[in-house]
């Protein structure tokens, strides 16, 4: 009999086309409120990393708000999201904000200790970007599932069952 596995990766991976969709959004309402007028508060999309530039810090604070809920409103997970401090360079302040894609290493390692801690009998394996466990009984994959649901990691994770 073949061993199951559960893989345990980020929840999704990020459609770089929503996250276009939804900084041009949000291009289009700094452009339009009265509080940004003459400004010139922009973002700036550059793969998974958006740059927000405004002449003041609290403008930023607007602007992050206003990117967070667009990524709502396209499905993209705010988890997701690694927000850098402001940094103020003479009349510009600017923000990066980063999309996190995948487990990380750190990450991978704190599930895998996670799961070897438990005793539990299955095995697991950091393989592109993902946390592969397998086990001989599903039962005690529902187990580490349950176990990893509980603690607290600062990304959310999807898990997925197959059969090889």
């Amino acid at each position: 009999m073949e061993p199951d596995h559960a893989v345990l990766r980020h929840r999704f991976r990020i459609d770089l086309h929503e996250v276009t969709n939804a900084v041009d959004q949000a291009s289009r309402e700094v452009g339009q409120r009265f509080d940004f007028k003459g400004t010139n508060a922009k973002f700036e999309l550059k793969e998974a990393v958006v740059t927000l530039s405004a002449p003041a810090d609290f403008q930023l604070k607007q602007m992050l708000e206003i990117l967070k809920l667009k990524f709502a409103k396209r499905g993209i997970d705010v988890a997701c999201l690694k927000v850098d401090e402001p940094v103020t360079t003479g009349q510009t302040a600017r923000q990066v904000v980063t999309l996190r894609q995948g487990v990380d290493t750190e990450l991978g390692k704190k599930i895998q200790r996670l799961v070897k801690d438990s005793k539990l009998k299955v095995q697991s394996a950091i393989q592109d970007q993902q946390v592969r466990v397998t086990g001989k009984s599903r039962d005690d994959l529902q187990d580490v599932i349950a176990l990893v649901r509980k603690a607290d990691f600062d990304l959310p994770l999807q898990f997925t069952n197959f059969r090889d």
